[in-house]
């Protein structure tokens, strides 16, 4: 994984798609992904059931939340009457940010909102030394092992419209030409959404100035579009050209937030934390890539872009055929390294070409996530940091592998695992009610 298209891509990754109805199988079929994924989750060491000390604690943390949040007001910054609302895929399991933008006449304020986890997953509790041991949410198609209990996300740290919740807020006042930081400030809030927006939805509003949040959500499109343009003509990779606008808005306000929050923890605390780092390809690694690239039927690379290979390849996307984009976007990930976690931030994130990067938007699926906002929190910093980031980094590719595996696996018994992951499986009594029959021999 090289983040070069973006983090917030993962959040898609299982579900139902809109209009359209599950993939249905016979018991028998189930009964082979069962035993594959055991299988699998056995040789990765991946931890699929929680100890039942974790899920009473997760229970417990999420009783008489109203009166807990109620108490934590006066300690908080208070913005429930700033216009707030989530956007997320309509098969997200995590509605854990949230957003709220203003003009002004020489800044735009942009504030991220995420779900304030660490407040309930904390050093001293079974859950944090559970989510150690797990390092992030994997995503298989319509099976999900999560870090976390999932009661969290269904409740507390689930940023539903028109409840109180605790959140960690990244508030950015931006340079109207520039786009850069004027003044950065994270702190603790309670927000209260004003509403849940499908990608759908999103674009509905963007469309419709009839309905509610249209203004704000052409302005944070506008920001966001600005911004996206921005990092292209920087230099930062973007294997996915065709974003929809709800998507860029979400994928660029995410980014915006997690480099603030890591510019706030190295240039101004001077502090380690869970810094993403994605080295360089070798030059002749990158004229391998190109190569393949210019050799893609229907595809030539503009000879002005060939200086920075990460411009070449943008270009080539934007001007190649549909049909050709797979085959372009195998031939750079084949040469790109892993990203990786590291305690020092120092190589910056390449894909990206941002100097300094990490991870803070999504602390219900990433360990990393979970540990920078407790460092920005108390700037108190793990003693046991390098081996926390060398264990993400594991788990993560760990977890990579095995949704590799079962993807195969679903293929070699004549399932497609894309149109299971985008409309997630049902399991039928009746073999002929099934889309897919188990193939007479399935294999091990």
């Amino acid at each position: 994984m090289t983040d070069a298209s973006s983090d917030e891509d993962e959040q898609a990754a299982a579900g139902t798609a809109e209009g359209q109805g599950p993939v249905r199988i016979t018991e028998d079929l189930a009964g082979h992904l069962q035993d594959k994924r055991e299988e699998l989750f056995e040789e990765f060491e991946i931890r699929d059931a929680f100890p039942p000390e974790v899920k009473r604690e997760a229970k417990d943390r999420t009783e008489d939340v109203i009166e807990e949040i109620r108490s934590e007001v006066d300690e908080r910054r208070d913005l429930r009457d700033l216009t707030t609302w989530t956007t997320d895929p309509i098969d997200a399991q995590d509605f854990d940010d949230a957003i709220s933008i203003e003009e002004h006449d020489e800044e735009y304020r942009l504030w991220v909102h995420i779900a304030d986890v660490s407040h309930y997953v904390h050093p001293e509790s079974t859950m944090w030394e559970e989510a150690v041991k797990r390092c992030n949410t994997v995503y298989l198609p319509a099976y999900t092992i999560h870090m976390l209990p999932p009661v969290l996300a269904e409740t507390v740290c689930s940023l539903v419209p028109n409840e109180d919740r605790l959140a960690h807020t990244v508030e950015m006042r931006l340079d109207k030409e520039t786009l850069s930081f004027e003044e950065l400030d994270i702190y603790k809030s309670v927000i209260n959404s004003d509403e849940r927006l499908t990608y759908s939805q999103c674009e509905e509003r963007l469309d419709d100035p009839d309905l509610p949040l249209h203004e704000e959500n052409v302005l944070a499109y506008e920001v966001a579009d600005r911004m996206h343009e921005q990092r292209k003509a920087d230099g930062s990779l973007v294997l996915n050209p065709s974003r929809d606008r709800a998507h860029t808005i979400i994928e660029e306000c995410m980014l915006k937030a997690n480099k603030a929050v890591t510019h706030e923890l190295m240039w101004n605390r001077g502090v380690e934390a869970m810094y993403r780092v994605h080295p360089q390809p070798t030059p002749d690694q990158w004229n391998e890539a190109l190569r393949e690239i210019q050799e893609t039927e229907g595809v030539s690379i503009p000879g002005d872009s060939w200086d920075d290979p990460r411009k070449a390849v943008n270009a080539a996307l934007e001007e190649a055929p549909g049909r050709a984009l797979n085959k372009i976007q195998r031939a750079v990930l084949k040469v790109m390294p892993r990203a990786k976690y590291m305690n020092d931030p120092f190589g910056g994130h390449h894909a990206l070409n941002f100097d300094i990067y990490g991870h803070f938007t999504s602390p219900i699926r990433r360990l990393s996530d979970l540990i920078n906002h407790w460092i920005v929190h108390t700037n108190d910093v793990p003693e046991d940091l390098v081996e926390l980031c060398d264990r993400a980094s594991d788990k993560q590719k760990d977890g990579e592998t095995v949704e590799r595996l079962y993807k195969q696996f679903m293929q070699e018994v004549g399932l497609d695992p894309y149109a299971v992951n985008n409309r997630g499986l049902e399991v039928v009594e009746d073999p002929e009610d099934a889309t897919h029959e188990t193939p007479e021999t399935v294999p091990k």
